[in-house]
């Protein structure tokens, strides 16, 4: 947050004339901004096009190379990069001169002779209007985030997760390959929140969350499927990929105690597998059902393991959507 409040007091000029340019730069420079100065259109949308661009700028209309309403055009091409006040200086006074520069992408106008506390007002008025702005990309990130991520422990959550499922075998329809699923239950969780309380509980959720987040690859997705059960998509992988992968988080899990406020609680994690190929190609329901059942049977057969499922289908099996009121977000 404090790079952007910088940005915000960085500023570029662009003026030809050296006598405005100096006193523009006079005048910037005594109200606190950092003046990067350019004496032509094509220097000023160099410096606007950085990486670590001024969310500030001041142009005068009429340069060399391109013209300020040319470049403001330019900057507002850029619909994915943060938003540049721009203040556009003409001696030109006709009102059409006005709604053009306005059109062209300008936020305000100011005519030459400036007045100089004029210009500080206006450049407040951009300073207030780019910090409104950043407020509201920042409250609709965290809008986002909270509709699309577990609130406990940060990891997608079931809607997000099983829309992954569902892309994911939507993906092996067109291309071929083969995916996995691994379905996550903690053991004995209740004999945890009972004995140590549901706060402890909260912390050992998160931790397991971190865990299979450490252990995963990059283009894995970990999501919350429901209470202290996890599902992760595997893309692009086999049996024995799945299988690897479900290893490694059991072990990981088992041998490091998770720290909660209550101190280190050791958990093991029981967890069923599910892998959709050219030869049992299955819909993300079958998916589901078959690493369940893989589930249970790693429970029954002691807990603390991995258990492949098993599930006989012919390749063209057809796509079979999730019904939305089973993919409602926690």
């Amino acid at each position: 947050m404090n790079e952007g409040k910088d940005l915000k007091k960085k500023i570029v000029i662009a003026e030809d004339d050296p006598i405005s340019r100096r006193l523009l730069e006079v005048f910037l420079t005594r109200w606190g901004y950092q003046v990067a100065v350019a004496t032509s259109g094509t220097e000023a949308l160099e410096l606007l096009e950085q990486a670590d661009a001024p969310r500030l700028a001041v142009l005068d209309w009429m340069m060399p190379g391109l013209e300020g309403v040319q470049v403001c055009r330019k900057i507002r091409e850029h619909k994915d990069r943060p938003y540049t006040y721009i203040l556009l200086l003409s001696a030109r006074t006709q009102k059409q001169d006005l709604l053009l520069g306005l059109e062209s992408g300008a936020d305000d106008y100011l005519t030459k002779p400036f007045d100089a506390q004029e210009l500080r007002a206006r450049l407040h008025v951009g300073e207030r209007i780019l910090q409104l702005q950043d407020s509201l990309m920042e409250a609709g990130a965290n809008l986002l985030f909270r509709a699309t991520h577990d609130s406990l422990t940060g990891i997608a959550n079931r809607g997000v997760i099983l829309d992954t499922l569902r892309r994911e075998r939507s993906r092996q329809v067109r291309a071929g390959g083969s995916f996995g699923i691994v379905l996550l239950d903690v053991d004995h969780f209740k004999s945890v929140n009972d004995t140590y309380g549901h706060l402890c509980g909260d912390a050992v959720l998160q931790g397991v969350s971190r865990i299979m987040t450490a252990s995963v690859r990059a283009y894995d997705t970990v999501g919350r499927y429901g209470g202290e059960e996890f599902l992760i998509v595997v893309p692009s992988t086999d049996e024995a990929g799945v299988l690897g992968l479900s290893e490694r988080i059991r072990h990981a899990i088992e041998s490091k105690p998770i720290a909660t406020d209550s101190g280190e609680i050791s958990i093991t994690v029981s967890l069923g597998l599910a892998v959709s190929n050219g030869f049992a190609a299955l819909d993300p329901e079958a998916m589901l059902s078959t690493a369940d059942d893989a589930l249970y049977r790693a429970k029954e057969a002691g807990r603390n393991r991995s258990e492949m499922g098993v599930r006989e289908t012919a390749p063209s099996a057809p796509v079979v959507e999730i019904a939305p009121s089973k993919a409602g977000c926690l």
